[in-house]
């Protein structure tokens, strides 16, 4: 019961963190404790899909105990985090369970006695969840600033994966139009020059007029490309976004 309630503990702090919910944590103490204490009703003789239903309501009675009930979204996202959670953990609990409570004889593994469930629970559970949970936050914060931008420009559509930038305030002297940086290699056509001010220092930038620029499905006019030196160290973009072309 105890290490069924430090399990729980583990998984809903694990959620509480990812969506940031802000939340006691004498709530998500009562909520491993409603699942702690529902592995005592495990034992009773059920069918399949009772046990199933069983263990359904208990979650969400976790989940609604921890972080309250403010509509259907809201409690199934925390749902899904939880099972998503979980079966991560199960997963490495099984993966672990393999590879040392069995050991291999040619295609057969046979059980050599030893259990490291409560081990990797005591142990190996906060570790998995803390590289959960920083991977991710990771995600959720960098992720959520990538877009699909496909360029426009002497009847050519050139597809892209942005990302925002939003340290990028550059614009054309003058006219004021926001200035999308790509890599190099993506376009080579006729260019001017714009003066630019970074951190360190200032220059000349190459430029391209273009048709429209379409983020997302919004078209964007009025919008000049700006071609970087350098290639893009960002996993998967070549093109950084200007943030006032996603204002208002």
């Amino acid at each position: 019961m105890i290490l069924n309630f430090a399990f729980d503990f583990i998984l809903l702090l694990s959620v509480s963190i990812l969506l940031r919910r802000n939340v006691s944590i004498y709530k998500i103490l009562g909520g491993a404790f409603i699942g702690g204490i529902s592995i005592l009703f495990l034992f009773i003789s059920v069918s399949s899909i009772s046990l199933f239903l069983y263990k359904l309501i208990i979650s969400i009675a976790m989940i609604i105990t921890s972080f309250g009930f403010k509509n259907l979204k809201y409690t199934f996202k925390n749902f899904l985090y939880l099972y998503t959670a979980s079966i991560i953990l199960g997963g490495f609990l099984y993966f672990l369970n393999v590879e040392f409570s069995y050991k291999q004889v040619g295609l057969i593994f046979i059980n050599n006695g030893l259990s490291i469930n409560v081990i990797f629970l005591i142990i190996f559970s906060p570790i998995i969840i803390y590289i959960y949970v920083k991977q991710g936050l990771w995600l959720k914060n960098n992720y959520s600033n990538y877009y699909k931008v496909n360029i426009y420009y002497n009847n050519h559509k050139i597809f892209l994966n942005a990302f925002l930038d939003t340290g990028n305030e550059l614009t054309v002297p003058f006219s004021n139009k926001p200035v999308i940086l790509i890599d190099k290699e993506i376009i080579s056509d006729k260019f001017f020059y714009i003066p630019y001010k970074g951190v360190n220092n200032t220059g000349l930038i190459k430029c391209i007029k273009v048709d429209k620029v379409e983020i997302s499905g919004v078209f964007k006019e009025n919008v000049v490309i700006g071609i970087l030196n350098e290639k893009i160290k960002i996993d998967g973009v070549d093109c950084l976004l200007n943030k006032k072309l996603l204002e208002g």
